[in-house]
């Protein structure tokens, strides 16, 4: 009876532990999206090449359709040389998810690219990783393709 009882102490004991987990696990997607969605804001007010170059950490991979990898930072910003892109390019985290440990995680969604005579929808993810520095989300891996038309 003892030993049974210090059984269920002992199991009853990781139940506010691993409550815990998931709690934080939660609060990371959240930051994770909040984080996307600044940057689709900021993309808005400052430009698309800004906004990414903001959010990038130095070791940013950059994937486009059609052409090769973008590695780093630097190449990012030289590639684009100070232009700031376009301000009519916006996307939502449709959802995300983050490791156990809370310092790399993932969004996806969708983007839609407004231009005067036509507009184009695509899909898109972000690979975002915890920098300890700074203790705020920056993005490691970006990538994306175009989409027959709008998700219906």
């Amino acid at each position: 009876m003892k030993l049974i009882l210090i059984t269920m102490t002992v199991i009853l004991s990781y139940f506010p532990i691993l409550q815990n987990k998931n709690d934080d696990k939660e609060s990371h997607k959240q930051e994770i999206i909040n984080a996307d969605i600044a940057m689709s804001d900021l993309a808005v007010k400052e430009g698309f090449f800004t906004a990414l170059s903001k959010n990038a950490s130095e070791d940013f991979v950059k994937l486009g359709e059609g052409s090769y990898p973008i590695v780093g930072k630097n190449e990012f910003d030289q590639k684009f040389n100070g232009k700031s892109g376009p301000k009519t390019l916006t996307w939502k985290p449709e959802n995300a998810d983050v490791s156990e440990s809370g310092d790399l995680g993932y969004t996806w969604g969708y983007w839609k690219f407004e231009m005067p005579d036509t507009t184009v929808y695509g899909n898109y993810f972000t690979v975002w990783k915890r920098e300890n520095k700074d203790d705020v989300w920056k993005m490691a891996l970006d990538g994306g393709n175009s989409t027959p038309g709008p998700k219906q």
